[in-house]
């Protein structure tokens, strides 16, 4: 079933003020506070949007619907979202727009080269440049007429959900036995540190990050992000 084709906004034009309206946005993404982002900045645009926590999720979301749009988070539980990008830019019919997903600017790059048609970075610079990153590879026909005022407001996700990946981290780190849990959590939490503007986190993680990368010992690392991220969870000042 393609999702734009059966929607109710098919027949609905975009307009200067919902320059996304009649599009539906799959959303690959784990950490809840970044889907809130999201949900907020399709809101504003006038999308609908569908979300999947992990590849399998999203993979199981393909075989039913084919959204107008897909966002991809690189560093997922269960692989890397590059693996799925490289499988929707091959697929016919394509899916109009494919942008890919990361805290980390590097991995726009590796987006770009499985397949992707543009790449958003966290945190997100807000809702003009969220429907620019998506009008701009659209056909003519799915353009708003006009020009658009430019919407500069910032979208505050729902603090509950931060508390939530500082859960989903806590038990993440408890059980980081592999490289590939320790790589994943640590870039989960730059990626959410950054939106919520918590440097402290961020610089955490990344300090993690590049340990494992030039081989050194982390357990000292990983302890600390995890003294980190219980901070959180027991302060009032998270919600």
């Amino acid at each position: 079933m393609n999702d734009t084709e059966h929607s109710p906004d098919w027949a609905q034009r975009p307009t200067r003020q919902r320059p996304l309206l009649g599009l539906t946005i799959l959303v690959v993404e784990d950490s809840k506070f970044a889907c809130d982002a999201l949900r907020l900045l399709c809101l504003r645009s006038g999308a609908r949007i569908r979300r999947a926590d992990c590849l399998q999720s999203a993979r199981r979301h393909l075989q039913v619907y084919r959204p107008s749009v897909a966002i991809v988070d690189m560093f997922l539980p269960d692989g890397s979202g590059a693996d799925l990008i490289a499988e929707l830019a091959s697929a016919s019919p394509r899916i109009g727009v494919i942008l890919g997903l990361s805290g980390d600017s590097a991995a726009g790059s590796e987006a770009l080269e499985a397949g992707a048609d543009g790449f958003l970075e966290k945190p997100f610079a807000g809702v003009a440049a969220f429907q620019h990153a998506i009008l701009s590879h659209l056909s003519p026909d799915r353009q708003p007429v006009g020009l658009r005022a430019a919407d500069t407001a910032p979208v505050t996700p729902d603090r509950i959900t931060y508390r939530e990946d500082m859960a989903h981290a806590a038990e993440a780190l408890g059980d980081a036995t592999d490289g590939h849990k320790v790589d994943y959590v640590a870039q989960f939490l730059i990626g959410v540190g950054r939106i919520a503007d918590d440097g402290t986190l961020v610089s955490a993680a990344e300090a993690l990050t590049s340990a494992r990368s030039q081989g050194e010992p982390v357990q000292a690392r990983i302890a600390q992000l995890a003294g980190l991220v219980q901070d959180r969870l027991t302060s009032r000042a998270v919600i």
